[in-house]
């Protein structure tokens, strides 16, 4: 339209709708690469939340300025405040009094001052025995009334936000019985709630007749109950902090500033509803908080509702407890806390874990996060990558061609070549790739991925048992990210180039257990001391004979001599050094698994010379090989080893 103007700004409806989302996949390679790295699975989940994709504010920089701002609240002045300034405007009171009294000669002026003298030292016993005293004084008269006004507006704005405005701060009669009635319509609609009765019309009744009293305007019940349940629980925690003396103090002029006993009355009983609707607020709770200034009793108790919310925020950005999610996280005390921006935070988090699950890279638990079927694929596929990588960076011809073309039965399809392969080329696909790749020019060149192979239906399986050291040793010596990313390379070879093999990873210390792709991700060192390598060749050998059919293969990765073995009833026995039956039980295993036909090859990682002088023993009964490579080199022995292997000696 001709004329019309236009203003653009920062947008400020949530979440910048123009911002690009969130790589899920690259997230995933994030944790992807922790893992890999020897990280804990689940504190590698945490971490990506706690510290942001991409760069992002994650939860552990929304947490520091939670406690900042718990510090900063602590410090804000003493909780007895209320009382302090009842006292100092009840001595201005009394001064003002008996400066009019001195004015006076009559008797009547003497028994004042009489009285005045014998008033308890206490500010709240005092103030009562004041209730009906006739001053002569009008400036005393109005100083007086102002404690009493004075802290009545306090309490009653520190519960309900809109009270100043609803009753224009007026203490009359009318009032009274106004804010009397709301509290009575409250606490019925709140023992219905409680009852678990049907409170939708109830509840729109109510907010008909009373809503100026709540200008938040709930959407609920339940939300008129969490605004209201944290104040009462603010002032609660208030008269717990205090000293008992002053808490009697508190508690008189309170009682005395209130008056009407049946608004006591109603408050008393709102508390004890709100209490049973939300009994996990910390109602009990005692806080130090100090400062120079004197904090008034709505100041006070303001204080200690942000403590309490920023309490329960750094619990839930924590998530510590079993099966914590984002959801877990109150958006919007965030934004009355830590401000819109951090809210925005929370909301692109919640966004990114959504996704996660949406997408299938994570699944729920007891346990909180873990990462899914498709996600240990890639995480496989990526430690794979990084051994071929090692692989390919190795010296070169030295491929074993003996078998090469002999895998099995032509299929008609064919695929691109990768490492490994052992199926003959497609000479007309791989020339056909190379000629569409360079066009028209001549010579043609081949590159790496021109190559095509024939599938063939393999004739030929091996039985794979992977036997990885699970001791501390392993990570303190950062052997442990080398041994993960192996065992998953290795695993996600087998799946998906030969699904024909059988392999079983076999994490072992004090005790030896079979360890799917999962708990292989996952697990972490075991803290027991014990190097039991008799049982994990145990279980090695049960694995084999499930599959009489294949060509054995067994392969240990370890940085430690045996120090553990199992007796007859199953217990493990650990010793240190090493003894002469935990030698001869896991050599007795070595035996039965050589006469069964077994290869057997020891990966030594370190230079510990017990180590040196059993695995060379083994290899000797065995016919076995024993390689020592680096921690970075592990995966590029195994798998290699492992390709050698499975084409057997049967």
């Amino acid at each position: 339209m001709a004329g019309s103007r236009f203003r653009y700004g920062q947008w400020r409806g949530g979440p910048d709708p123009l911002a690009p989302p969130y790589d899920v996949r690259a997230a995933v390679d994030q944790v992807g690469a922790e893992v890999l790295s020897g990280g804990s699975l689940r504190e590698a989940l945490r971490n990506l939340l706690r510290r942001g994709p991409d760069g992002g504010r994650g939860l552990d920089d929304l947490a520091a300025r939670a406690r900042r701002l718990r510090r900063e609240a602590m410090r804000r002045g003493n909780l007895d405040g209320a009382v302090t300034r009842a006292q100092a405007l009840l001595d201005q009171a009394l001064a003002a009094e008996r400066e009019e009294l001195s004015r006076r000669d009559d008797d009547a002026a003497r028994f004042a001052e009489a009285m005045l003298d014998n008033l308890p030292r206490s500010t709240a016993r005092a103030v009562q025995e004041l209730a009906g005293y006739d001053w002569a004084s009008d400036q005393a008269r109005r100083t007086y009334q102002q404690i009493l006004d004075g802290l009545r507006q306090e309490v009653l704005e520190q519960r309900f936000a809109g009270i100043r405005d609803a009753l224009r701060g007026a203490a009359t009669p009318a009032a009274n019985q106004r804010l009397t009635e709301m509290l009575h319509d409250l606490n019925d609609l709140l023992s219905r709630h409680a009852r678990g009765e049907d409170t939708a019309d109830a509840f729109a009744e109510f907010m008909d007749r009373h809503g100026e009293f709540f200008p938040e305007k709930p959407g609920s019940v339940d939300e008129l109950v969490d605004a209201l349940a944290r104040r009462a629980a603010a002032g609660e925690r208030l008269m717990r902090s205090l000293s008992p003396r002053q808490q009697e103090e508190l508690a008189g002029l309170m009682a005395q500033a209130l008056g009407d006993g049946r608004l006591a009355s109603e408050l008393a009983a709102l508390t004890d509803n709100l209490r049973a609707l939300r009994p996990n607020l910390p109602w009990q709770r005692r806080e130090r908080v100090r400062g120079e200034e004197d904090l008034g009793y709505g100041e006070a108790a303001g204080a200690l509702e942000e403590i309490g919310e920023l309490d329960a925020l750094l619990d839930q950005l924590g998530q510590e407890h079993p099966g914590a999610t984002l959801d877990d996280v109150d958006v919007e005390a965030v934004e009355r806390q830590l401000g819109r921006g951090a809210a925005d935070d929370v909301r692109r988090l919640r966004e990114l874990e959504r996704e996660l699950r949406r997408q299938g890279w994570v699944t729920g638990g007891p346990d909180g996060l873990t990462l899914s079927p498709k996600a240990l694929r890639r995480l496989g596929s990526t430690a794979l990558r990084q051994v071929f990588a090692h692989l390919e960076a190795g010296r070169r011809g030295q491929h074993d061609l003996r078998d090469a073309g002999a895998a099995g039965e032509l299929t008609g399809a064919s695929r691109r070549w990768t490492f490994g392969d052992e199926q003959p080329l497609d000479v007309v696909r791989t020339i056909g790739n190379a000629v569409r790749r360079a066009g028209p020019r001549t010579p043609v060149r081949l590159a790496v991925d021109d190559f095509e192979v024939v599938e063939t239906e393999r004739r030929v399986s091996a039985a794979v048992a992977l036997c990885v050291d699970l001791s501390f040793s392993m990570i303190a010596e950062g052997r442990w990210g080398p041994m993960k990313q192996t065992a998953l390379a290795l695993s996600h070879l087998v799946a998906t180039r030969f699904p024909q093999d059988a392999l079983q990873i076999i994490g072992f210390g004090r005790y030896a257990m079979p360890l799917s792709q999962l708990e292989l991700a996952a697990v972490e060192p075991d803290l027991v001391q014990g190097t039991n390598l008799q049982h994990a060749l145990r279980l090695a050998g049960r694995h084999l004979r499930r599959h009489p059919e294949s060509e054995p293969v067994i392969m240990v990765v370890t940085d430690g001599e045996p120090t553990a073995h199992l007796l007859d009833d199953g217990e493990a026995v650990f010793a240190w050094p090493t003894t002469a039956e935990t030698v001869h039980a896991t050599v007795a295993e070595v035996d039965q698994l050589t006469r069964y036909g077994a290869i057997l090859n020891m990966f030594m990682l370190g230079e510990d010379p017990g180590l040196r002088r059993f695995v060379d023993a083994v290899a000797r009964r065995s016919g076995g090989r024993v390689f020592t490579p680096e921690a970075e080199e592990l995966g590029r022995y195994v798998v290699a080893d492992y390709l050698r292997a499975r084409r057997g000696r049967r």
